[in-house]
């Protein structure tokens, strides 16, 4: 099982990114899955989960500005990252579990593991 993050970068405040987390051994049927990040001194956050029947859940943070989406013929995850501001700054992690209620959980009360996550890609933002 594998799951390799790609696209992040430096931009400045105002742009826009796409990352790309392609999955090996993972698949949408099984498994939640997400994009969690975290900034240097900060605790991991959640920023979206998407669950195998495609519901998603958005930190506050992201909403309106962040969107996950997946191609299931590629394996792969996606997050587009829109009107990213400084305080977006972070490593970005792909992470995958069996339990289908476990993204959210973690998500929610900020506790727990994965199954399965990636080596993350860096977005800066600089204003």
């Amino acid at each position: 099982v594998a799951l390799m993050e790609s696209g992040g970068d430096s931009v400045q405040a105002g742009g826009s990114l796409r990352l790309s987390c392609g999955t090996s051994g993972v698949t949408y049927k099984t498994h939640c899955m997400g994009w969690f990040r975290q900034a240097p001194g900060k605790a991991r956050e959640g920023v979206v989960t998407i669950n195998r029947i495609g519901e998603t859940r958005y930190s506050d943070s992201v909403k309106g500005r962040f969107a996950i989406s997946r191609d299931n013929t590629k394996n792969t995850l996606y997050l587009q990252m829109n009107s990213l501001a400084p305080e977006d700054t972070a490593m970005y992690y792909c992470v995958a579990h069996s339990n289908p209620f476990h993204c959210v959980h973690v998500m929610v009360t900020g506790r727990g593991e994965f199954d399965y996550m990636g080596q993350g890609t860096q977005v800066t933002v600089s204003s």
